[in-house]
């Protein structure tokens, strides 16, 4: 590893040939990193997806206005055209990752069945012994590869595609497109109806599942049980209105789709820990 300013990090880049171009998914860059205490990456746009898998430490991923608080064994992806911001968070051991980089059409749709959406893109938990394995592999080939050959660029396919299959939950086996599409318009009807007070079976029942099915399901790709979302969806809301509107905390209340004052208030205290009017600044 090299230092620089902000970690210590390797490199590894690629050129695609035309074998890569016609299987449609392709390795674009790869590297390791041990961070230091002053590592922040962004904000930054790239050009193909990105897959950082976190191995020691803890980061913050920062995208479309939220954001993650990643460790060991999680991992995130950066999609194309999306702006991201990343840094490493106080822990007991530095921040290690490792990072694939990979691009073609192919790539959205085979995330998607891993769980990984540009709406969630990351994953708890998701670095089994498989993974971590099958990701190290790619990257030492990578590394050693000296020059396009055809037979070089089958193996980082297939290498490629044994580390995608380990990130697939055994349960997304029997209709691939279908479940990814289900998480992502579960996801849209949330974000859509959230301040309309709806609760975890309203929206089990617009997927047309069981409760606990959908709650094990939404909690396995999108990081966060669906009454969680729900809540963040609300006070993510709730703040914008405090801080750009001059409604009142009543107003915002009933807006959000609680009953009265008193349960939004004792909601956002719990989540912002402190009260709404402290946040504004100003009389309810």
């Amino acid at each position: 590893m090299q230092e620089y300013e902000y970690e210590y990090a390797e490199f590894i880049y690629y050129t695609p040939g035309y074998l890569d171009k016609e299987e449609q998914i392709w390795p674009v860059r790869a590297g390791r990193s041990i961070a230091k205490p002053n590592y922040r990456v962004g904000p930054k746009r790239i050009e193909c997806y990105s897959l950082h898998f976190v191995h020691e430490g803890m980061v913050r991923l920062e995208f479309d206005d939220k954001r993650v608080d990643l460790q060991k064994n999680d991992l995130f992806c950066l999609f194309p055209g999306r702006t991201y911001y990343y840094h490493m968070l106080p822990a007991d051991t530095p921040l290690q990752m490792s990072w694939l980089a990979v691009d073609g059409n192919r790539v959205k749709p085979l995330l998607a069945l891993a769980g990984l959406f540009p709406e969630s893109p990351f994953g708890k938990q998701m670095i089994s012994s498989k993974v971590k394995e099958s990701s190290e592999r790619v990257i030492d080939a990578l590394a050693g590869v000296e020059r396009w050959k055809p037979a070089v660029s089958l193996e980082l396919h297939g290498l490629i595609y044994g580390l995608l299959a380990g990130m697939v939950p055994d349960m997304a086996s029997a209709q691939p497109t279908e479940l990814a599409g289900w998480i992502h318009e579960c996801l849209d009807y949330m974000e859509l109806h959230a301040t309309e007070g709806i609760s975890v079976q309203q929206v089990a029942e617009f997927a047309g599942v069981h409760r606990s099915y959908f709650s094990n399901m939404f909690t396995h790709q999108v990081g966060m049980p669906p009454l969680k979302y729900l809540q963040r969806i609300r006070m993510e809301k709730a703040k914008r209105l405090l801080q750009e509107t001059d409604a009142t905390i009543t107003e915002i209340a009933l807006s959000l789709g609680y009953p009265n004052l008193y349960s939004f208030t004792r909601a956002f205290k719990i989540y912002y820990k402190v009260p709404p009017i402290t946040m504004r600044g100003a009389q309810c």
